[in-house]
């Protein structure tokens, strides 16, 4: 109890967002260690008393103090002081620290009794996708908590027995600890799923060597005492039902994410900064960095410290995209989402990632298709070839994710949308893809799959573009402006019959305004060339593909055939580097 005895009692009662705000930042600044269970205890109360059993009137919206900021219900001290020592009574109570002996680190055995003592006193179901259970208010009021909620409690557990160095190790949907003088152990200490394969107490590395996403290929968050505080506050959940927010909660974790963000705290943690980008979107606060910025940030952390294994933050950005109807980048980042899950084996453990990734494939992608297809615009991605080219990319990358896996991802209620999508690119477009083989050891290519070329076709073809290089280099240096302004105009339009036979009128066809002048004094205008598309296939499936995907007619039928085809079966298991370390944070609910 010492350690509630040094909280500032004049701050309460906590009343409104800036005495929260106040007293996270005490602990995070004052402190070198803050109080996980105050800091838990406090958040989730705030976010119970505001979502759970709330009902909604008209004027909500206008439940504000005078000076704008929103009310939040007062917390009391004797409140927070009775649950802090609940929590600590039943830690302290229920483990003998002399059976142990003189410990400087954590074992794994205590590890999991403090984990049975959390996981024993839990009433006896499971809560995977139950909204606000995730804090130690929730397990002290109501004896519930979801899967990170367990994982938070046992950290918390361990720092009330003067364990500081058992911390959160966050994958994108799971946790666990790692513990040690340097951090080196793992163990399980929460369920995942349904609840009924628990392996508390065990290592985490048979997980890490099959490759499932859940744990991240060995590249987790591994949480410092302030980071599992960020984690703590990314975690709330501001929603009310699927439709409304709780606009109190909402604001009060964006001011405590830029708390954190401004000390720093949020440097080595993507998704928390993909969390306060969707909240920067919703409310932007002024002087602080544009929620597109915020996206950004979050994939360079994930590319920069985490070998690039994390997806959210790339479906973050790509959502952001989608929102405001920039099509075009969303294509390109939810291929880049994809490419980083090609790098793991599918398993039944993905659900979550599973779920997105379909519904991207499912719904988003095909409603764009109809926004698209419903105009002629000459700008428009269904005449964009780079789009046709991310579409690719982004299939590849499932289909990648599959092979080698136990477990089928791709059935036909994948293959439907994809033809269906094909089908609205003209062959024209799709024939501009330049699909390459994939690259040897020695950095040259393998088998040559450009557009249907054998590979005489295409070493001719390199020779071609070679001298066409060395023709054009000489022509830059002797024609006449004029000449090279007519001659780049020619592929982009009709040359004038009369002009040509008797040198008068316009050079092109069109009205004297649309076209470039040729006399030396006029202005030329440049006209940009634009290389095709060219992208490397990897997965077998969309190798198999390439032949249909390019052809003129397609053939919806063969197409299907060939994605939904058990490749599990055919192709062997992936062999790729391997990885060594470790690999959480619930996922928020998509906000539409």
């Amino acid at each position: 109890m010492a350690g509630f005895r040094q909280v500032d009692r004049r701050i309460f009662p906590l009343q409104d967002i800036t005495s929260v705000v106040q007293l996270f930042r005490k602990e995070l600044v004052g402190k070198q260690d803050p109080d996980l269970t105050l800091l838990s205890i406090i958040v989730g109360a705030v976010e119970n008393s505001l979502t759970c059993n709330r009902i909604i009137l008209p004027n909500d919206a206008d439940d504000s103090d005078v000076l704008g900021e929103p009310r939040i219900p007062s917390l009391e001290y004797d409140i927070v002081e009775a649950l802090y020592s609940k929590f600590h009574a039943i830690i302290k109570g229920s483990i003998d620290l002399t059976i142990y002996g003189e410990l400087k680190f954590a074992t794994r055995e205590l590890v999991k009794r403090v984990s049975d003592v959390i996981w024993n006193s839990l009433t006896r179901s499971y809560y995977k996708d139950r909204a606000h259970l995730q804090s130690l208010y929730s397990y002290l009021t109501g004896n519930k908590l979801d899967c990170f909620g367990v994982a938070v409690a046992v950290v918390a557990g361990c720092q009330v027995l003067g364990f500081g160095d058992v911390h959160l190790a966050l994958s994108e949907d799971h946790a666990w600890v790692v513990f040690g003088e340097h951090g080196e152990h793992t163990a399980e200490v929460t369920w995942h799923g349904k609840g009924n394969e628990d392996k508390r107490g065990q290592e985490v590395n048979s997980g890490v060597h099959s490759r499932s996403w859940l744990y991240m290929n060995g590249c987790p968050v591994v949480c410092t005492r302030h980071m599992e505080v960020a984690a703590l506050v990314s975690a709330v959940n501001p929603s009310l039902n699927m439709t409304s927010d709780a606009v109190e909660v909402a604001s009060l974790q964006q001011h405590l994410l830029w708390l954190l963000y401004d000390l720093g705290h949020l440097s080595k943690y993507p998704m928390a900064i993909g969390n306060l980008a969707d909240l920067e979107e919703m409310i932007p606060q002024e002087g602080r960095p544009a929620c597109s910025t915020l996206f950004q940030e979050a994939i360079l952390c994930a590319r920069k410290l985490y070998n690039n294994q994390h997806v959210y933050p790339y479906t973050y950005q790509a959502g952001y995209f989608y929102r405001h109807n920039m099509y075009k980048e969303a294509f390109e980042t939810w291929a880049n989402a994809s490419d980083v899950i090609r790098q793991y084996n599918y398993s039944r453990d993905d659900e979550e990632i599973y779920k997105e990734l379909m519904e991207i494939a499912n719904e988003l992608i095909p409603h764009i298709m109809k926004v698209v297809s419903s105009g002629h615009s000459a700008r428009s991605i269904l005449k964009d070839s780079e789009c046709f080219a991310h579409l690719l990319r982004f299939y590849d990358g499932i289909c990648q994710w599959e092979e080698g896996s136990q477990t089928p991802v791709l059935h036909i209620g994948w293959a439907k949308p994809l033809v269906n999508t094909i089908s609205k690119f003209d062959a024209k477009v799709r024939s501009q893809v330049v699909i390459l083989g994939q690259l040897l050891g020695d950095g040259k290519e393998g088998d040559s799959l450009n557009n249907n070329n054998d590979c005489c076709k295409t070493r001719e073809g390199d020779l071609i573009s070679s001298l066409e290089s060395r023709v054009r280099e000489a022509s830059q240096a002797s024609l006449h402006p004029s000449i090279e302004a007519l001659t780049a105009a020619c592929s982009e339009r009709i040359l004038n019959r009369d002009f040509l036979l008797q040198g008068g009128g316009e050079p092109f066809v069109g009205t004297p305004a649309e076209c470039a002048g040729t006399s030396a004094g006029t202005e030329v205008v440049n006209i940009e060339t634009k290389l095709p598309p060219k992208l490397i296939l990897h997965s077998q499936k969309m190798r198999g593909l390439k032949e249909l995907l390019l052809a003129e007619k397609l053939n919806t039928h063969a197409i299907s055939l060939q994605l939904t085809a058990q490749s599990q079966v055919q192709v062997g298991k992936k062999v790729r580097e391997d990885h060594h370390g470790l690999g959480t944070r619930p996922k928020r609910a998509r906000r539409e």
